[in-house]
């Protein structure tokens, strides 16, 4: 039995933060994602791989100018 294809408010709310932090996830950090038609959908198992390969956690460069 295959997974169902969550939405981006279903993977938000599974990961508990916000509908626009997973777009920025998408275009920033490689969050994995698929694009049907104008919709992005989620398998909550790649999504959980990619969390605990500490894709969320991908350390921006510094903004202090180290």
């Amino acid at each position: 039995m295959s997974q169902p294809w969550l939405s981006a408010d279903d993977i938000a709310a599974h990961l508990g933060v916000t509908k626009d932090t997973i777009y920025t996830w998408i275009a920033d950090k490689g969050m994995p994602a698929h694009k049907i038609g104008r919709l992005w959908k989620f398998q909550a198992s790649e999504v959980d791989g990619w969390v605990r390969r500490g894709g969320a956690a991908a350390r921006e460069p510094d903004k202090a100018g180290d």
